[in-house]
């Protein structure tokens, strides 16, 4: 019996931004706004750094495991291992669950923001270009399949460098801003009150910080 070997035509330029744009999904650029308007700036600030802080934490757990108990399967498998084979069973349809949700839920941002610029465009219409698209991606050919994940990962990491760029150049007054409401340099921050809304009702916004970041496994 000949022994199936799968194909090893990744790059480490390839594995590097995948890493990199697997961490980067349309919430970062959806609900970080849903969190501005709901905790504030200062509530947004604080749920990124307690998630960043989670989310580090989980990873160096998860690292330490993988050197300690090295396997094929997924993470999963620790849990069916060191706690119980139903946790496993769970957390691994959990998971499945959530990117399955997850992918829908990106086409639907990505079906917003092209609806600003195509308003012709039904939502459902480009949800079923990105499926097409992103299914030929996936079949047609591994190296196809790498080299748009670079350049897809690349642009993100840019555009984010770029929106972060402009954000400093508008806070100091570089770029002006003529808006009413607009406070110039970190008066931003509390225009509204450290919580607009009152702490009980910016708590949910705390779990949006994790939601960008869940492709980092």
């Amino acid at each position: 019996m000949s022994s199936h070997q799968f194909s090893k035509n990744l790059k480490a330029r390839n594995l590097i931004t995948m890493s990199l744009g697997g961490v980067i999904g349309t919430g970062i650029f959806m609900s970080t706004g849903y969190s501005i308007q709901t905790a504030g700036p200062i509530g947004t600030i604080l749920a990124y750094v307690i998630g960043s802080i989670l989310v580090c934490m989980v990873m160096a757990c998860l690292g330490e495991l993988s050197v300690h108990d090295p396997n094929t399967g997924a993470f999963h498998t620790y849990a069916s291992k060191y706690i119980n084979p139903g946790v496993g069973f769970i957390t691994a349809w959990m998971y499945w669950l959530t990117w399955t949700i997850a992918l829908g839920s990106e086409f639907i941002a990505l079906s917003t923001i092209g609806q600003q610029y195509f308003p012709n465009i039904p939502v459902w219409g480009f949800s079923l270009i990105f499926t097409v698209i992103i299914l030929l991606l996936n079949i047609i050919n591994m190296n196809l399949f790498s080299s748009s994940e670079f350049w897809m990962s690349l642009i993100k990491v840019l555009a984010l460098v770029v929106f972060l760029g402009l954000g400093i150049l508008v806070i100091f007054k570089i770029i002006p801003i003529h808006h009413t409401h607009f406070k110039p340099f970190f008066g931003q921050l509390t225009a509204n009150g450290i919580f607009p809304n009152g702490l009980i009702q910016s708590s949910p916004s705390c779990y949006q910080p994790t939601s960008p970041s869940q492709g980092q496994k």
